[in-house]
């Protein structure tokens, strides 16, 4: 049987201008993984990718790696060569970790749990897919953590890994980082991915072509109003109580002890509420929620940088640009001109 590879086509083609994608994902694919989460998942990448349905790579990125960089077999015995190998891992947004028959992800190699608890310590976000969630487990990077596994194999994963907190009526959980998808298409899991880092409008073009109907799904799709935190689910309610504060209060630049007295605590308290359950101070994780919608607005609307600046609570736009160059490494003037221009050339087929 012919090895098939899942991508052989080259990012940029027929694009002029450089691109820097909103949202790279690297694949890690066990053997014998189950397809299904992992083709919802990519699929919705690949609408999200183009603004055409020429699934060329130009917004997203995705690449498919495997333990030992040789190809594997799903489930369903569609065997998949690697496109690249596992050094380059760290490149990524996100990591996947696509699981399915536990005879392989109850004990994965030690150079893959090593690899993932670096990837974590570094701040890399990873998903599992499936019985993925096993290899997470092993790599006791769930210890102390929700996670959501599917109800078939919820009793071996508890006596597993009795230190994580298991959850079995979730499609998906984000839990500081480590995100546990028990299986299904996994597009809900790719609308919030995606609308955070392109778009709702890129989100919503993925759901609409896959055919996707589900009521619950299109509940949990992201509107453009829609913060970073969307796939998080925390476990202290003052952290839950201030996050939502912040995304009512985007356009106010309230401050700190606004912040803490409209949800019943001091600044002291609330900072170590948030550094406990975020990793983050609140002033951090609110001015990354600022910085994230700044974003989507200059994507989606044609208002001026000021304008901007005074929607998403910054005091005038010089203090904007400098935290917008600070996060995303160029001034916003600079980010809506070279996406504009990507997408003007996207949409003449040049």
């Amino acid at each position: 049987m012919k090895t098939l590879s899942m991508y052989d086509t080259t990012a940029d083609e027929g694009v002029g201008v450089a691109v820097k994608p909103d949202l790279r994902v690297g694949f890690i694919l066990m053997n014998q993984f189950t397809l299904v989460p992992v083709a919802g998942l990519v699929d919705s990448l690949r609408f999200a990718a183009d603004k055409s349905f020429r699934s060329q790579q130009i917004f997203c990125k995705w690449d498919w790696m495997t333990c030992d960089d040789l190809p594997v077999v799903a489930s369903c015995g569609m065997p998949v060569s690697p496109t690249k190998p596992l050094s380059v891992v760290g490149e990524y947004d996100y990591v996947v970790v696509a699981g399915g028959l536990l005879s392989e992800t109850r004990d994965p190699p030690e150079r893959l749990l090593s690899l993932l608890r670096d990837l974590h310590s570094t701040g890399t976000p990873i998903i599992a897919l499936c019985s993925g969630s096993f290899v997470l487990g092993k790599a006791r990077l769930l210890d102390g953590r929700r996670c959501a596994v599917h109800f078939t194999i919820r009793e071996e994963f508890i006596q597993r890994f009795p230190d994580a907190e298991v959850l079995v009526d979730k499609s998906f959980v984000d839990d500081k980082g480590i995100i546990t998808c028990p299986g299904g298409t996994a597009i809900d899991l790719a609308a919030n991915l995606i609308s955070r880092h392109c778009g709702a409008i890129r989100a919503q073009k993925g759901l609409e072509y896959l055919l996707v109907e589900d009521e619950e799904i299109k509940r949990h799709a992201p509107t453009e109003k829609s913060s970073v935190t969307e796939l998080h689910i925390y476990k202290n309610a003052l952290v839950e109580r201030a996050i939502s504060y912040m995304r009512n209060h985007m356009d106010e630049p309230s401050s700190l002890r606004e912040l803490a007295a409209s949800v019943g605590t001091n600044e002291r308290q609330l900072h170590r509420a948030f550094m406990s359950n975020t990793n983050d101070s609140p002033a951090h994780y609110w001015r990354k929620l600022r910085l994230d919608h700044a974003k989507r607005l200059l994507m989606t609307t044609s208002q001026h940088v000021t304008q901007i600046a005074y929607a998403t609570g910054f005091s005038d736009a010089s203090h904007f640009i400098l935290w917008f160059r600070k996060e995303f490494g160029e001034t916003p003037c600079s980010f809506r001109k070279r996406r504009h221009e990507v997408e003007r050339l996207v949409d003449s087929g040049a």
